[in-house]
């Protein structure tokens, strides 16, 4: 009999969280494939570049629960 949905959440709950970060990874990949190098490759580059805005100053960043908030209310939650 398969493992239930309940029960692998349950599971999880015993897991350090880089495991569970893994596993989530795996189930994407094994759904719906590989991430495309072009894409990482340029998703690479623009964290950088991002990051090297906010060291030197060129730019403010916001503070997760203000971002999160902002989503929310995108989201209409």
């Amino acid at each position: 009999m398969p493992i239930s949905m309940d029960e692998i959440i349950e599971a999880t709950r015993e897991m350090p969280p880089e495991v569970v970060a893994e596993l989530v990874d795996r189930i994407m990949v094994a759904k719906y494939g590989g991430v495309d190098p072009a894409i990482a490759s340029a998703w690479g580059e623009e964290t950088a570049r991002r990051l090297r805005e906010i060291e030197s100053s060129g730019v403010q960043g916001v503070p997760l629960e203000e971002s999160l908030a902002r989503a929310r209310k995108l989201a209409g939650l």
